[in-house]
């Protein structure tokens, strides 16, 4: 289960969603069309783009419940887009697991996750016209969003120069949209006031920036016991994040090169590139400017509530939940 703060029962939303994706038959033919869906769906993780629908559905009109299909539309095609990405990186593991593509082969990857696009969207069908139209609307947005962001990536890898700006974008497109389209999601479900909807997802945006520059800080400078991921990675992967970019802006010439040598490389042994390339990025302050950016957004995401015709213990939740979303500081 989730470790929450104790004002705000995340265990509540994470449950009754578990038991409803457990209800989900995914026994159906053809068998190897369904079969990888099942797999990657029953991974274990967070589940937190659905639990957001859930909560906002709750806060905004006091039901969850009915927000149960939207957020299993959510949880369904960011498993999508985690299978396809699989595939673009050659990814041979997933939360410790074989990934669809490595477990079956590259064409049931391909079409399975093309399927869960397809599925996310009739799980709408399950709501009125009206509510229908607005959820497909802001879905379809959501999902091409999602695609710009991928290729943004992609196009960074071989770019010799990326602007904070552009990165900057390419995770909002990338990660932040879903956030924030989750948290909208339940207000649409919740019949909420256009104010609220919009509030809310603008909350999400912030936060979902938030979080993945923190993702960032950490896959550099964490705890490789609590991280959960390789420490390193993205030096590894010679991605260029907001450290390696703000690094080249504010490194000197020496230091410039160094950085530019060590981007090249794909080794064997990566021990000596890490350490050069943090070592780097310290001398630049890079840390601290980074979560004083992690503490901007966050801020503004929280401010953000204080304009929503809700309750103050509600938008403590929300609060809560950006706080518990933060908290990994190791």
């Amino acid at each position: 289960m989730l470790k929450f703060i104790e004002t705000l029962d995340l265990t509540l939303y994470q449950t009754k969603f578990e038991e409803y994706l457990d209800k989900k038959n995914w026994n159906r033919e053809p068998k190897n069309l369904y079969e990888p869906i099942e797999y990657i769906i029953q991974l274990s993780g967070k589940r937190i783009r659905p639990i957001l629908t859930l909560m906002a559905a709750d806060i905004l009109s006091g039901n969850y419940t009915k927000a149960l299909p939207a957020a299993l539309a959510v949880e369904v095609f960011h498993n999508f887009t985690l299978v396809h990405d699989d595939i673009m990186d050659d990814a041979p593991l997933r939360r410790g697991k074989k990934t669809v593509h490595e477990k079956w082969d590259l064409n049931r990857g391909i079409l399975s996750g093309d399927a869960m696009l397809i599925l996310a969207y009739q799980y709408f069908e399950n709501y009125p016209p009206t509510i229908f139209q607005k959820l497909a609307i802001l879905f379809s947005k959501t999902a091409i969003e999602v695609c710009d962001g991928q290729q943004l990536d992609i196009d960074f890898e071989t770019r010799k120069e990326v602007t904070i700006s552009e990165y900057l974008n390419m995770i909002r497109l990338k990660t932040s949209v879903l956030v924030a389209a989750a948290l909208k999601m339940g207000a649409i479900v919740a019949e909420s006031s256009e104010k609220n909807a919009d509030l809310l997802y603008e909350y999400g945006l912030n936060l979902g920036l938030a979080f993945q520059l923190q993702d960032d800080y950490l896959d550099t400078f964490g705890d490789p016991e609590t991280f959960g991921k390789q420490v390193g990675g993205d030096i590894i992967e010679n991605k260029k994040t907001f450290l390696y970019i703000k690094a080249m802006e504010l490194s000197s010439p020496e230091d410039k090169k160094k950085l530019e040598f060590f981007y090249k490389q794909k080794l064997e042994d990566n021990s000596i590139k890490i350490n050069e390339v943090k070592r780097i990025f310290e001398r630049c302050d890079i840390p601290l400017l980074i979560q004083k950016l992690i503490e901007d957004y966050t801020t503004s995401s929280f401010n953000l509530l204080e304009k929503m015709n809700i309750s103050e213990s509600n938008k403590e939740k929300l609060i809560s939940f950006g706080a518990f979303l933060m908290g990994r500081n190791k």
